[in-house]
């Protein structure tokens, strides 16, 4: 691959580089000069992580090739402030909190410098549009729109300059607004993720993957990959040493396809080379045989009699069946005056955090096999790492990185199995870095769920009995599933006291990406479904919501369906709380026509209108955003 000579000017200094043709202003800054404070999310132009100014404008460099970069003046988060110093920019973002993971906020901190720089006055609505191409997954955006606004009155003149130093603090830190240690890193964008991290000698590594959701592995072809230049090693489950099988409750999953693969996107080989693009190269020589088998998509299809298996320890592609009882459920229908029964319905979702999964694995001068990673879980990954590499547990270690937003996306041991293989059989460190389409099509995601709902009623509002049975696609494998269907069991009735219950959840194996860990961890699908079911029958029995969930609510010393003894129980307060603050205008759902008195009320948001919000301004000088 041919290469270009590059001049130009980056954060105030002369460049002269000879680089590939086909790097980005991105790989150019972030490979070619280490500055790794531009980081990459989604690699198309979508999350704005990788905002620079290029001749003082703001844009995104994962979509302008390095060669258009020719005699330009570039400024970089890095460029902002001089060194160990912020700007007022900066500042204002440590003083707000503005800095959860982290990952976003240089990207946040160019956008926010180039809004100001573009209209100093800019006020909250306009700010807020500017801001509109960078994506925050985890801080929210009332923190960072509060510093834009601090930092355009400190720059201006209008507030003073302390505003951007800490707050006091009274005795207790405890409702006190403290400084995060780490922000100063995070908005500077010196804290370095796994993905920022290299070391001498450094190999990286690229994955081969399924294109099949089912199929048999008759045979891999490895030798021409690894003749090509450049190829350090290729690495398949036949080089996995130990016991090969990791997953947090079930360890059914392999390193690497093991005789046959379950979902598309599994990965099926890994090649560490001199420099990604050999190592891309090098899996197109990898030749698989495969033989496709029947596939499921669908849980319910899952557990029906003849069904394509997924496991073989698993003939009935169960993965746990969680049943809780209590008193008698057919007692509680028979005395009901009514009963109503719905079946509800949640998708796949994906966590999108802004960092991919990235790691760095190295052996170390005591033969200590080190991975550095984000993960959420560093402990039990190194339990099962030791027995998959075959070598006791003081001679492997695992260094959390920094995680660039998680969700619980991050708990599961997907990719360092493969690091910590290709470092023990080179000898040199490696680095994966996933791409936002890999991030996607071969990690875990909140489980699929349906769920069927049957609750019996007397017509004074009281609950008899609830038959609550959710059915969870857990995909090719077992990961979190036993964990989530668990706490979907526990928190399926809600915090109603129900004297007859029968609850049932079930999870899944199915030829889909794997289900896993995510926000709530099970409680959302089940919330979901109850407090829909709630409303739908306020509804029938012609009660207010509100009314409907005080005559059910568990109160001080109830005892859950798990037996759990509540000494006080908050719900009336939450109630109180939630009606006070919508204005709710009381009753039935059924008797308000097509006008509500509780929306766009004092203190209450009118309802949203989609579309772009083009702010029209009649001043000449001022700029529209789009």
């Amino acid at each position: 691959m041919s290469d270009l000579n590059l001049e130009l000017e980056v954060n105030g200094r002369k460049v002269r580089r000879r680089t590939g043709t086909h790097q980005r202003l991105l790989d150019f800054l972030r490979d070619d000069l280490n500055l790794t404070g531009t980081k990459e999310g989604c690699g198309a132009g979508e999350c704005g992580t990788c905002s620079v100014f290029v001749d003082g404008k703001l844009v995104k460099s994962c979509l302008m090739p390095a060669a258009k970069a020719q005699g330009t003046k570039i400024e970089t988060i890095e460029g902002l402030a001089g060194a160990g110093d912020l700007t007022p920019m900066q500042k204002a973002f440590y003083k707000t909190g503005a800095s959860q993971c982290g990952y976003c906020i240089p990207g946040m901190v160019m956008a926010a410098t180039s809004a100001l720089r573009e209209n100093p006055d800019a006020d909250i609505e306009e700010i807020k549009e500017r801001l509109g191409g960078n994506i925050c997954r985890c801080t929210g955006y009332s923190k960072i729109f509060e510093a834009v606004e601090i930092a355009r009155d400190v720059i201006a003149g209008t507030r003073p300059a302390a505003a951007l130093e800490a707050d006091a603090v009274d005795a207790s830190y405890i409702g006190n607004n403290v400084r995060r240690l780490d922000a100063p890193s995070k908005v500077s964008g010196r804290l370095r993720y796994a993905g920022d991290m290299v070391m001498p000698g450094m190999l990286h590594m690229q994955v081969l993957r399924s294109p099949h959701p089912h199929a048999l592995i008759k045979a891999i072809d490895t030798s021409a990959a690894e003749a090509l230049p450049g190829v350090a090693c290729v690495i398949t489950a036949a080089d996995v040493p130990g016991e090969d099988g990791f997953g947090v409750f079930v360890h059914d999953q392999p390193i690497m396809a093991r005789g046959k693969v379950r979902y598309v996107g599994e990965a099926v080989a890994a090649v560490a080379a001199d420099d990604v693009v050999t190592a891309a190269r090098a899996l197109s020589l990898i030749k698989v045989d495969y033989e496709e088998l029947p596939a499921v998509f669908d849980a319910e299809e899952a557990m029906q009699a003849g069904a394509p298996v997924v496991h073989d320890y698993a003939q009935d592609n169960l993965v746990k069946h969680i049943p809780i009882r209590k008193g008698d459920v057919e007692a509680g229908f028979a005395e009901a005056d009514l009963i109503v029964e719905q079946t509800y319905s949640t998708q796949q979702v994906e966590h999108a955090y802004l960092e991919p999964e990235a790691g760095l694995a190295y052996v170390d001068h005591d033969d200590v096999v080190t991975v550095v990673s984000p993960s959420q879980n560093i402990t039990h990954h190194r339990h099962m790492l030791a027995k998959i590499i075959d070598r006791p547990i003081n001679k492997v270690r695992f260094i959390m990185s920094p995680v660039g937003g998680g969700f619980g996306g991050k708990e599961d041991m997907i990719y360092q199995g493969m690091l910590a293989l290709a470092a023990m059989k080179t000898g040199q460190p490696v680095r994966l870095v996933f791409t936002r389409e890999e991030s996607i099509i071969s990690t875990a995601k909140r489980h699929p769920a349906r769920i069927t709902y049957k609750m019996g009623l007397k017509r004074d509002g009281r609950i008899t009995a609830v038959s609550f049975r959710m059915i969870s696609d857990g995909g090719a494998y077992g990961l979190s599933t036993e964990g989530v269907m668990r706490k979907a069991a526990i928190l399926s009735c809600g915090p109603y006291d129900i004297p007859n219950v029968q609850i049932d959840t079930y999870g899944i194996y199915t030829n889909n990406t794997p289900s896993g860990a995510f926000r709530t961890f099970g409680a959302m699908q089940a919330q979901f479904a109850t407090e829909s079911h709630m409303d739908i029958c306020a509804e029938k029995l012609g009660l207010d919501p509100f009314a409907f969930r005080r005559i059910n609510m568990m109160r001080d010393g109830a005892v859950t369906h798990t037996r759990q003894a509540l000494d006080s129980v908050s719900m009336g307060e939450v109630l109180d709380a939630a009606e006070r603050s919508s204005g709710w205008e009381a009753g039935a759902p059924t008797m308000r026509g097509p006008q509500r008195a509780d929306l766009a009320g004092a203190g209450t948001r009118p309802p949203c209108t989609l579309g772009a919000r083009v702010r029209k301004d009649s001043a000449a000088n001022r700029q529209e955003v789009a």
